[in-house]
This record gives C-alpha cells, sequence and structure tokens, in this order.
C-alpha cells in the first residue's frame, strides 16, 4: 500500500519554492495591490519574517455566518469600527495561532483605542464546520470574549472563501489555507492584505506594524504603546546555546555540547491532541533515556504564543503526576525559530555538535511508541552528518550489483528524457528505487542534495537513486549538478510530463517518491529533507525495509 509522508504542514509550504497545486490569492486582488514595506527611516533592516501589507481598495465583501456563541454575525455588524479579519483553521496548530496572537496584541497595543476595533474570524476548515469548533479554537487561545469566530455549512464557507480569493484545501490529508490577515475600514472598504510568516520570534513587531495602520485609520491616530524595531529578530539555532527559564524555578541551556530530544509545545495544542496523556507518557521516554543513555528530553513552551502567562501551570497542575523532564519557556520564539518549529507538537533531536538529526510533526504524523521513538532515535543518531570525500564515496559504492553500479558510471549527470526514466524504474525492478524531484531553481533542492549526496553513497549498494529535474533550463542544471554533485544521474522532466511518474502529479519540489522492489511506489515526501537523520530514516523504512 502506498503511504504519503509530509513532515511538517507549515514547513512543507515554506521549503517549496513553487507549490504547484496552491493558488495564494486570485488576480483580481493581485491587480488591485501595491505593496510598501515601511519607510527606511522607520528601520534600518526590515525583517523578511515581517509583511508590511499589500494595499487593497474596493468594498469588503458582506457575509452573514454563526459564531462561537451559536449566533448569527455578519461583517455589517462592525460597520463604524475598524476590523481585522482573519481567515483561520479551527483546529489549526501551525500559522493560525501566530495570526491570532498577531491580530489580539495590535489591538492591545492601542490602548483605549483599541474599543474602536473588532477582530472577526472566518472559519478555513472544511472538515470541522461545526460551532464546536471554533469555541474550542476561542477557549483555549483566550480569544472567547475577544473576537467573533465564525464558521458554517461547508456551502457557506466556500461562497466567503470565494468572495476574499482565500484558497482552502485538503492536500496530503492535511488543510492548507492561505493566511490571510484583511485590514478592513470603518466604512467596510478594504485597506490592506497581510500574510502572516510563520515565525515565532517576529509576532511582536507584526503586531505593531498592524497596529501603526489600524493607528491612520481612527480618529485622531491614536499612539501605538509599543516601540519596537523592524530589523530581523533573533533566533536561536542549535549551534548557540541558549538558557531558558524553567517552569517553578531555576535555568537550564540548551545547544551544542551534548546530544537532546526537544520537544516544543503550547497548552493550545489540547485541542487536537490529548496532550495531558502524551506529557505523562513521555515520562517513561526519561526513564528510558536515564536507563539507555539515550538524549535527554527537554520540553519546551512556546510563550509567545499563550493566551497568558497562566495557562502552562493551569494545564501541568492537570497532570496525573509530575512530570519526570524539565519544561523550559521560550519566552520570546527565538529558539523555536532557529530549531525550525513548524508546528505544534514538535519533536527535534540535535547532535552534541548542533546538527539536526530527526524531527517530528507530531501533530500530522502522530505521537510514536516508545518503541517507535527509541529506535528512529538510535538510527538517528548513527547517521553521518558529515559530507563523504571522492574516495570515501568509492569505497562505499565499490562492489555494486551491476544495475546500480551502473547508475554510478552516471553520476551527475543529465541524460534522456522522462520516458527514459520511466524505461529505466522498470528496470531497476528487483532493488527499491528512491526518485527525488528537484530544479536548479529550488533553493530547498540546493540544502536537500547534500543529504542525497550522503545517502546515495552510503546506501548506494543497495537501493538506487534517480533525480528527475522539473520544468529546468538544461544549461542550469547541469551547472546545478556540477555544483552539487551526486553518485547518480538525473532526467529532465517538463511539468505536465510529472504524472508519468507520479500518477497523482507533482505538488512541490522537492518532491521525493519511494518505490519498492516491484516497481509500485511505497511513499512520497513532499517538501525538503531538512536532517541527514530523517532522509537516512525514510530510506530505511519505505526502501531498505
Amino acid at each position: 500500500m502506498m503511504t504519503l509522508t509530509k513532515i511538517g504542514r507549515g514547513r512543507v509550504v515554506a521549503a517549496a519554492v513553487v507549490v504547484l497545486a496552491l493558488v495564494a490569492l486570485a488576480a483580481v486582488i493581485s491587480s488591485q495591490r501595491t505593496r510598501r514595506a515601511p519607510s527606511a527611516s522607520a528601520q534600518v533592516a526590515f525583517s523578511p519574517n515581517l509583511d508590511p501589507g499589500t494595499a487593497l481598495s474596493g468594498p469588503a465583501p458582506n457575509f452573514t455566518l454563526t459564531d462561537q456563541y451559536d449566533r448569527p454575525v455578519s461583517l455589517r455588524d462592525f460597520r463604524g469600527k475598524v476590523v481585522l479579519l482573519a481567515f483561520n483553521d479551527a483546529q489549526c496548530t501551525t500559522v493560525c495561532p501566530l495570526t491570532t496572537t498577531v491580530m489580539a496584541d495590535a489591538k492591545r497595543m492601542l490602548g483605549a483605542a483599541g474599543s474602536q476595533v473588532a477582530l472577526l474570524g472566518v472559519n478555513a476548515n472544511p472538515r470541522a464546520t461545526a460551532v464546536k469548533w471554533v469555541r474550542a479554537y476561542s477557549e483555549v487561545h483566550g480569544l472567547t470574549h475577544l473576537w467573533d469566530f465564525s464558521t458554517g455549512t461547508y456551502t457557506h464557507l466556500k461562497h466567503v472563501w470565494a468572495a476574499y480569493h482565500v484558497a482552502v484545501e485538503i492536500e496530503a490529508g492535511q488543510i492548507d489555507h492561505t493566511p490571510a490577515l484583511f485590514l478592513i475600514n470603518q466604512h467596510q472598504q478594504l485597506q490592506r492584505l497581510y500574510l502572516t510568516q510563520m515565525s515565532y520570534a517576529s509576532i511582536a513587531q507584526q503586531a505593531q506594524l498592524l497596529a501603526q495602520q489600524v493607528s491612520k485609520l481612527l480618529p485622531g491616530h491614536p499612539p501605538v504603546l509599543s516601540h519596537l524595531s523592524y530589523a530581523p529578530a533573533k533566533s536561536t539555532p542549535p549551534t548557540q546555546s541558549a538558557t531558558l527559564p524553567l517552569v517553578g524555578h531555576g535555568t537550564i541551556t540548551v545547544g551544542p555540547g551534548r546530544p537532546r530530544l526537544l520537544m516544543f509545545f503550547a497548552s493550545w495544542d489540547q485541542e487536537v491532541t490529548d496532550l495531558r496523556s502524551h506529557l505523562d507518557a513521555m515520562n517513561s521516554y526519561a526513564a528510558l533515556a536515564r536507563r539507555d543513555g539515550l538524549p535527554q528530553l527537554v520540553a519546551v513552551d512556546e510563550a509567545s504564543v499563550e493566551p497568558n502567562a497562566k495557562a502552562l501551570p493551569r494545564l501541568l497542575a492537570t497532570l496525573k503526576r509530575p512530570l519526570a523532564y524539565p519544561v523550559a519557556i521560550d519566552r520570546s520564539g527565538a529558539l523555536a525559530d532557529g530549531y525550525g518549529v513548524q508546528d505544534e507538537p514538535w519533536l527535534e533531536l540535535v547532535s552534541r555538535n548542533g546538527t539536526e538529526l530527526y524531527f517530528r510533526d507530531l501533530s500530522t504524523s502522530g505521537w510514536p511508541s516508545l518503541h517507535t521513538l527509541a529506535q528512529q532515535l538510535r538510527a538517528a543518531l548513527q547517521t553521518s552528518s558529515g559530507p563523504l570525500t571522492k574516495a570515501a564515496v568509492r569505497a562505499e559504492l565499490s562492489g555494486s550489483p551491476a544495475p546500480l553500479a551502473a547508475l554510478h558510471a552516471q553520476a551527475s549527470e543529465l541524460i534522456g528524457s522522462t520516458k527514459g526514466l520511466q524505461q529505466r524504474i522498470r528496470a531497476l525492478r528487483g532493488y527499491p528505487v528512491v526518485v527525488n524531484f528537484w530544479a536548479s531553481w529550488c533553493v530547498p533542492c540546493q540544502a536537500e542534495f547534500r543529504l542525497f549526496a550522503s545517502a546515495s553513497a552510503r546506501y548506494g549498494r543497495q537501493v538506487a537513486f534517480l533525480g528527475a529535474d522539473v520544468h529546468d533550463i538544461a544549461g542550469d542544471a547541469r551547472a546545478f549538478l556540477r555544483q552539487h554533485p551526486v553518485s547518480y544521474p538525473s532526467y529532465p522532466v517538463p511539468l505536465g510530463d510529472t504524472t508519468m511518474i507520479l500518477p497523482q502529479g507533482l505538488a512541490a519540489t522537492p518532491t521525493t517518491v519511494f518505490f519498492n522492489r516491484l516497481g509500485k511506489i511505497d511513499a512520497v515526501h513532499i517538501g525538503q529533507y531538512e536532517s541527514q537523520g530523517t532522509l537516512d530514516l525514510a530510506i530505511a523504512q519505505h526502501a531498505i525495509g
């Protein structure tokens, strides 16, 4: 049976330079807008993780839906107020909590003038349309009395999405939607569009940007009670040490020095997962780690998106027993950004030198059993994190079976056509085959290629590796392969021909397809592999078996 793997919704979308299956906004809005960043006098450097907004014009389409109190709510109910209208997935654990935190913070930054601002949400989840879901989201995020989160039947919601040109799709079993936030003036005219970026550390800056735009629409232009720079917010990657406060008292330092397993979470994860039970279950991992020498577990609460300071202590007080591992507090979001957290809860294993070896999006992939987790971590810890020399590659591949040796003889060449790739896959039956879809214009592919260079050398005597160069210029592709050498050839594949290899079509680049020994697709991974450990684990699971 074919399985489709997708590690981290936000991470996949961010990793793909072109998300071929998703249209962010319709051309109707595109033709109306003019984008301007804040003036150079306002800041020295403007962070790429902030959206300064895109100017819009024209009337905001009215709609009538049902709010979290099960009462009818219409946009026209808020005439006379400035409206912040967000399209939010009622079960979202990725970018939506950042959007709603920005909205609430922007209103607070206006002080008393915030009473002239209405916060409004429209559900962007086609599968969770019941009032209970917008109520639950509002409750766990502390928004019940701060906004109106509206929902309706799928048909009604679809009309509203279309009116605002917001794309909502179910992709690989997950909800993807345009993270749109609209600024609407007192006369119900569209003013500005913001697209939330996946950056925990930039939330306060984005809120200030929004508050400043709202202030321009309010009488007297009230002052914004915040004075932040718009320079890129600091992030702390695993290669740097960071000292975080612990729940209760004390601090803990994470970073290079020894392997660690970090579990990022927030109290509101309990809306979509049995967080209390899983936090308790991780006590068993903490005990196993002490006994067998596995990496220490550190839980990290993302305080930057908690509804208030009491949310975490309140959650921990309801657990069956005290946690046997430390719980740190990431108040700024710098750690989450540095570790590439794109969803919650999220597991991340880092080596003693700060290399990412393994991550797991627990929201989409589920919580592994203790046995599975330990097995995956041991496998990740055994992987090589550094590139192999040419001599080492030759040594690794020496003695390969003839069909695989033929691949190695064509290392980093661009050959044939889509039909040739099809025939090569057929000819390799009897061996597991890994096909990586890439392109020279795909920035994430550049980072991923070094992982495939290492993996294809270490597994190349058992597994056939092939590249599929998508929608590319031959000269650019060959230059790319010279700069990013691998031990296997690639075939040029026009965008329209991708269904010849991948029947359901290509959603994004990079994408990796695993064929079993019978030539049947076993798994598809959409997006970039960001660590050697995660790629090696996928090869072990879907190719070597």
